[in-house]
């Protein structure tokens, strides 16, 4: 804590807060507090959350910093995160969110810690998670390649041709867990913006396919959650995900088209034997 907010007294607010809990909204604040007389705090938030209903992309950035190493998470101007170790329920992750800028290493070394402590209270977990031996680089806001879009050979959706000019794109530099693109005209995903993500850690969800029942994508995939399919890549499941450009006027106009496309280059860049 003092290694990301300076020295001082450390306190806590841990009420209603369980780490063996998946509730929502289920975190413990830490505040370090400096000064005799003129007082200054900083706070840092700790949260459990489960990821069942929604799909792992919702966990996506595109300037997103990647854990390298055997711990799974990543680290953002807005929160780091780690998923909790192989043997702890899946889609379970600790969640670290503060407002003190940078220090990023720091940010997801605490990440992990804490990963570590809900799963000692769990009692879960076949190891200790190490601290990232390092974090990937942010990705630059570069122009789009139209016909290699997000760096995936081949992947080419048809755009609408009244989109406004000037769109970026912006691609993580790592691919585990999340890999992710954002395209557009901003830095979330809307009407003019989509983002893409693969995320290859099956860790990451809760999601699963239930026996077949859920509704069938093209080719092998499977609807999982809201803008989030499903398909089985060297013996586990990886999860394509797209969001954004769902209301007004779109990007790329031809979803179907564009799911189609995202799943052929992007299953083919990450080895995942035919899709469609």
């Amino acid at each position: 804590m003092h290694d990301l907010l300076g020295p001082g007294r450390i306190s806590e607010d841990k009420r209603g807060y369980s780490p063996t809990e998946d509730s929502a909204g289920n975190s413990c604040s830490v505040k370090v507090s400096s000064g005799l007389f003129d007082t200054s705090e900083k706070t840092v938030q700790f949260t459990v959350v489960l990821n069942s209903k929604d799909g792992p992309g919702t966990l996506a950035a595109s300037d997103a910093r990647l854990f390298s190493g055997d711990s799974a998470g990543s680290v953002t101007p807005d929160a780091a995160w780690a998923v909790l170790p192989a043997g702890c329920q899946k889609g379970v992750r600790a969640e670290v969110r503060t407002n003190e800028e940078g220090k990023d290493e720091v940010r997801a070394g605490l990440a992990v810690a804490f990963a570590n402590g809900v799963a000692r209270a769990r009692s879960c977990g076949d190891r200790v998670l190490p601290v990232p031996k390092g974090l990937s680089a942010k990705g630059a806001e570069t122009g789009p390649d139209w016909a290699n879009l997000c760096g995936l050979p081949g992947f080419a959706p048809a755009r609408n041709p009244e989109a406004p000019s000037g769109n970026r794109q912006q691609v993580t530099t790592g691919s585990a867990p999340i890999w992710s693109c954002t395209v557009g005209n901003g830095p979330t995903p809307d009407g003019w913006s989509k983002r893409f993500a693969i995320t290859t850690d099956p860790r990451i969800t809760a999601l699963t396919v239930k026996d077949g029942k859920d509704p069938a994508g093209p080719g092998r995939a499977r609807w999982v959650a809201g803008g989030t399919l499903v398909v089985t890549c060297q013996g586990k499941d990886v999860f394509f995900s797209l969001s954004g450009g769902y209301e007004g006027p779109a990007l790329f106009p031809d979803n179907d088209d564009l799911v189609r496309q995202f799943l052929k280059a992007g299953g083919k860049a990450i080895g995942c034997e035919p899709i469609l």
